[in-house]
């Protein structure tokens, strides 16, 4: 893959990738506290490793998949809904992947000890509030990084303009920023 090869709004796939660092490090940091809880249960390290796997690697690329899909638009900067949507598909995805890998892992024909559906549906359930700390998660270390990354990306510089938008919003909202800072962004 060559840094010239581009997407199709234009922007080098290179610009896309950097900016999924956040999604994909929330994703993978997921993974790990289910790691850390397998290693305090005294789980197999085969087991351990699977499931830090199974659930940390899909986390990580639907968490990047989010961060591509703001950067194009798709979502607005701090909107629930639309990433609840999102996550009420992918969590539950990466929950099966998971259930998956650790069945492979423990050599189990069984992968679920519950029907599909509803196994699905409590997952789905559960994706809310795995929404709202993404998002949580996102909104603080995400700018950082677009910020320190925005001078030679133009989709981060873009994401930055987003972000000081949204802010300034939320100023007007609530009648001027709080504390009397301004919310201009270091250079």
């Amino acid at each position: 893959m060559s840094a010239q090869e581009t997407l199709p709004g234009g922007r080098p796939l290179l610009d896309h990738v950097e900016i999924t660092l956040p999604g994909a490090l929330i994703g993978v940091v997921a993974g790990l506290f289910a790691t850390a809880v397998a290693v305090m249960a005294g789980l197999p390290p085969g087991v351990t490793l699977a499931l830090a796997a199974g659930l940390g690697v899909p986390l990580a690329l639907f968490g990047a998949g989010y961060c591509v899909l703001l950067a194009r638009g798709v979502f607005q900067v701090g909107a629930v809904a639309p990433m609840a949507l999102y996550w009420l598909v992918g969590f539950p995805l990466a929950r099966l992947i998971d259930s998956y890998a650790v069945a492979w892992a423990l050599g189990d024909d069984t992968v679920l000890g519950e029907p599909l559906l509803s196994f699905l549906a409590l997952q789905a359930m559960l994706s809310l509030g795995f929404t709202i700390g993404f998002l949580w998660l996102h909104e603080r270390i995400a700018p950082h990084w677009l910020l320190r990354v925005r001078g030679h990306n133009p989709v981060a510089a873009s994401l930055v303009e987003r972000y000081l938008e949204h802010a300034a919003h939320l100023d007007r909202r609530r009648g001027g920023p709080r504390r009397g800072a301004p919310r201009t962004p270091s250079p």
